[in-house]
C-alpha cells in the first residue's frame, strides 16, 4: 500500500499518531489485529496449554510438540485443536481495541511521537499501560479458553463454560490469575514494544508503511518476550485450570507465589519451562500477524483520511 501524498520537503511520519486521526480508527485496527492473530495461531496455543498442565488426565500426557499433535489427532480428531476458539474471537476484538487504543494514547502523551528519534521509555510505558487495560477485559475469556482447551474438558460452549465456572467457583475464578497475568504480560508487552520499536527503527528508519519490516520486527520482538516470560505463563496456566486438576494441591492453589511453590515442589526448576517451545513457536508468528495486521489497518485508515 502506498504512503499518502507528502507535502513537498516534508517526510511522512507513518508511526506518529496525527491529532485528527481519531481513537476509534486505532481501536478498529487493534480489534482487526487481535482477531487475526488469535484465530490463526489458536491450535498452537492449545498445544501450549496442554503441555503446561502439571497433572494431565489419561490421554493428555505428551512427550513433545509432535507427539501432542499426533496424539490429539489420533484420539480426539483435528477439530479438537480449535476447541475454545470462540472465547478468543469474542474477547480478542474488544480487548485488542482497548490495547492498541491505550497504546497510541499513552505513547502520544509520553512523547513517543515527538520526533523521529528512538523513545524506548515511551514505548515501554505505552505497552505496559495497554496490557493492564486490555487484560482486565480479556482475563475472563482467557480463563474460559484454557478450561475448554484441556484434555477431557466437559465444556462445549463459551456460555456453558462461563455458567458452570461461575456456579462452581464463583466470580473470583475469572480473575484469580489476573495478578499473575499482569506480572507476566506487563514485562512481556513492555519488552515486546521496546524490541518492536527498536527493530523497526533500524530496519525502517523512515517509518514508512512496510509489511516486511512490521512482520519481521513483530515476530522477533514476540519471540524474545515470550521466552523470558514463560515461567510466569506456566504459573498462570496452573491458576486458570486449577478447577480441572486431579491433584488436590493444584486445585487449592491460591495465587502467584503458592502456585510457583507447587510447580517447584512437583517438577523442580525445569517445571517453569514447560511449554516454552510451543509458546515461542506460537508467539513469534502471532505477534508478526498482529503487528502486520495493525499497521496495515492503520495505513488503510490513513489513506481514507487523506
Amino acid at each position: 500500500m502506498a504512503a499518502p501524498d507528502q507535502i513537498p520537503g516534508q517526510e511522512f511520519d507513518y508511526e506518529a499518531l496525527p491529532s485528527n486521526y481519531g481513537l476509534g480508527r486505532n481501536m478498529l485496527a487493534g480489534a482487526f489485529a487481535g482477531i487475526a492473530e488469535h484465530s490463526v495461531m489458536y491450535p498452537v496455543d492449545l498445544l501450549k496449554t496442554r503441555m503446561q498442565i502439571l497433572n494431565p488426565s489419561t490421554g493428555g500426557l505428551y512427550t513433545g510438540l509432535t507427539n501432542a499433535v499426533s496424539t490429539i489427532y489420533r484420539i480426539e480428531g483435528w477439530r479438537t485443536l480449535w476447541k475454545g476458539v470462540s472465547s478468543v474471537i469474542v474477547g480478542a476484538g474488544p480487548a485488542h481495541a482497548v490495547y492498541f487504543g491505550t497504546y497510541e494514547i499513552v505513547k502520544e502523551m509520553a512523547g513517543g511521537n515527538v520526533d523521529d528519534g528512538h523513545h524506548p521509555l515511551a514505548a515501554a510505558m505505552s505497552g505496559a499501560s495497554a496490557t493492564i487495560a486490555s487484560d482486565a477485559l480479556m482475563n475472563p475469556f482467557d480463563v474460559m479458553k484454557q478450561r475448554m482447551q484441556v484434555h477431557g474438558s466437559v465444556h462445549k460452549t463459551l456460555a456453558q463454560c462461563a455458567k458452570t465456572l461461575y456456579r462452581t467457583e464463583g466470580l473470583q475464578a475469572f480473575y484469580v490469575s489476573y495478578p499473575t497475568t499482569l506480572c507476566m504480560t506487563v514485562p512481556f508487552t513492555a519488552t515486546q514494544f521496546v524490541a518492536y520499536e527498536s527493530i523497526s527503527k533500524v530496519m525502517n528508519p523512515k517509518q514508512d508503511y512496510d509489511p516486511f519490516t512490521h512482520c519481521i520486527a513483530g515476530g522477533l520482538a514476540g519471540a524474545f518476550a515470550a521466552g523470558i516470560t514463560t515461567p510466569l505463563d506456566v504459573v498462570k496456566t496452573l491458576l486458570q485450570t486449577r478447577g480441572l486438576a486431579e491433584s488436590e494441591e493444584v486445585r487449592s492453589a491460591r495465587g502467584l507465589f503458592n502456585a510457583a511453590a507447587i510447580i517447584k515442589r512437583q517438577f523442580g526448576w525445569s517445571g517453569f519451562l514447560r511449554g516454552m517451545r510451543p509458546r515461542i513457536i506460537s508467539t513469534m508468528p502471532s505477534t508478526a500477524i498482529c503487528w502486520t495486521s495493525y499497521e496495515m489497518a492503520k495505513a488503510y485508515f490513513k489513506e481514507l483520511r487523506d
